[in-house]
């Protein structure tokens, strides 16, 4: 069974149910289940001829829409491993990624490269490669280490889409908007959709008003998408309404409360924080408390084992707070099969701990995750220890900072002192330092008032969007 035979069954049932409604301008394509299978066994059919087998690594660059929901299902159906290709070279990808093939697809047509000289990745030709039915290889986002391959098969596909829809509950009557880069966002959405026999609605633009004018024809139920698009909606001045939503969705990077308050102000449903990790899945949703407390992570799913980690290696006891965190790690179904270069088997690297994250959180009374910072981005001045995105969050509400980065300098007596990058809504006259460590000192105890300002045009991003952090400057 692999999720690809969940969506021939949805097929079998309901063959005129419409899978994907897309945007074309002023006209609107739909494609029905049946079709959408019949389009990727035709894909899968080709790559088979062209001698794409089992098991390899087979690498997708596609515009956003229709042609790489079909090119991508038409990968998985030849039971190759799906690599997408975000915004780089596919040469050079190619040999990072080890790719045996790759898919160049334009629209709805494509055509195939094949790279003879692919080296294998396991030091066994490959063989444990291909025992792990290996379904999706995708790279973390690079947020503060060397970008990692994260292998997922098929099992733990079906396992962890499982998990995240036993809290979602997305069925064949949800209509999903869908605004996230599809290169990077599949497995646990559109994958969960399509399972799920709901229909996914791809607008034709990214701007506010012609997706909401399309929400609105199409009557949306669910909105998955970042906290930029979350801001941007919010910001339109226009009626249009989403009143047939029943569940937003914040993922990709930390949603602040402001966003949601703007949010749920503009449309009038809370909006929820989810915890998305390509090595783990969709862990944590805040769907019980998402009106109340917009910043928090939220619940662990059912299926999971959420957990702090202190710096001996044992679980935090008691209470936690701010300022009294561990490592967030994770046991459950769905974690990733194996890292990819350096090989580094799930067995090797989940014991005894589960996952862990990297990242700094607490729990509060009510049983909430909340994310306090990456444990690489934590300062240490003097021995007191704190979180650049906690300064962040008050900097970016200065009414001149479009937005910031704070992150740690070596200094000779203090340890490290904290250092703040921002951007400036004027450029042509940024805050001064004096207004913005005044600002600081209302909101932050003096020890985390960064004790340097510097004013850049733009901050660094990874692949996927997120702010990359330096570990010391």
């Amino acid at each position: 069974m692999t999720i690809v035979d969940s969506i021939r069954e949805v097929a079998a049932r309901r063959p005129e149910h419409p899978a994907l409604v897309v945007g074309r301008g002023d006209a609107t394509e739909r494609v029905g289940y049946a079709a959408l299978v019949g389009a990727f066994e035709a894909h899968a059919k080709r790559l088979r001829n062209a001698g794409v087998a089992a098991g390899d690594r087979c690498g997708l660059s596609s515009p956003q829409g229709r042609g790489f929901v079909e090119q991508a299902l038409g990968i998985l159906a030849a039971d190759a491993c799906l690599v997408p290709i975000a915004d780089e070279k596919p040469d050079a990808f190619a040999a990072r990624a080890h790719l045996h093939h790759a898919v160049l697809a334009d629209d709805l047509d494509f055509a195939l490269r094949s790279f003879p000289d692919a080296t294998p990745v396991d030091g066994a030709g490959d063989s444990t490669f291909r025992a792990l039915r290996p379904a999706y290889l995708r790279f973390t986002s690079g947020t503060t280490n060397r970008r990692k391959g994260v292998i997922l098969g098929h099992d733990r596909i079906l396992e962890r889409t499982a998990a995240a829809n036993r809290v979602l509950q997305i069925g064949p009557d949800d209509r999903v908007l869908w605004l996230l880069p599809m290169a990077h966002h599949f497995v646990v959405s559109i994958l969960l959709y399509l399972r799920a026999g709901a229909t996914i609605l791809l607008p034709s633009s990214s701007l506010a008003r012609p997706v909401l004018e399309f929400a609105g024809r199409e009557a949306a139920s669910v909105l998955y998408a970042s906290p930029h698009h979350h801001r941007m909606l919010a910001k339109d001045a226009s009626s249009l309404r989403l009143d047939t939503l029943r569940l937003a969705i914040s993922t990709a990077e930390s949603l602040r409360a402001e966003v949601a308050r703007a949010f749920a102000t503009r449309f009038g449903i809370p909006l929820a924080q989810a915890l998305g990790i390509i090595e783990v899945g969709l862990p944590v949703s805040n769907l019980a408390a998402a009106a109340a407390k917009p910043e928090a992570l939220g619940r662990p799913l059912p299926d999971y084992d959420v957990w702090l980690r202190d710096e001996a290696g044992a679980a935090v006891s008691g209470p936690t707070s701010p300022e009294r965190t561990g490592e967030i790690c994770i046991r459950g179904p769905g974690l990733l099969d194996a890292y990819l270069d350096p090989w580094l088997p799930a067995a090797q690297l989940l014991e005894p701990d589960g996952f862990r994250t990297g990242d700094q959180g607490w729990f509060d009374a009510d049983g909430d995750l909340h994310l306090a910072g990456r444990r690489t981005n934590r300062i240490s001045m003097a021995g007191m220890k704190f979180f650049g995105e906690e300064v962040e969050a008050v900097l970016d509400a200065h009414p001149d900072v479009v937005e910031s980065r704070v992150f740690p300098r070596e200094h000779d007596h203090l340890g490290e002192i904290p250092v703040a990058e921002v951007v400036a809504r004027d450029p042509a006259h940024p805050p001064a330092a004096r207004d913005l460590t005044q600002h600081c000192r209302r909101d932050l105890p003096g020890f985390k008032v960064p004790r340097e300002f510097r004013v850049v045009a733009a901050l660094p991003r990874t692949a996927t969007g997120k702010l990359a952090r330096p570990s010391s400057a």
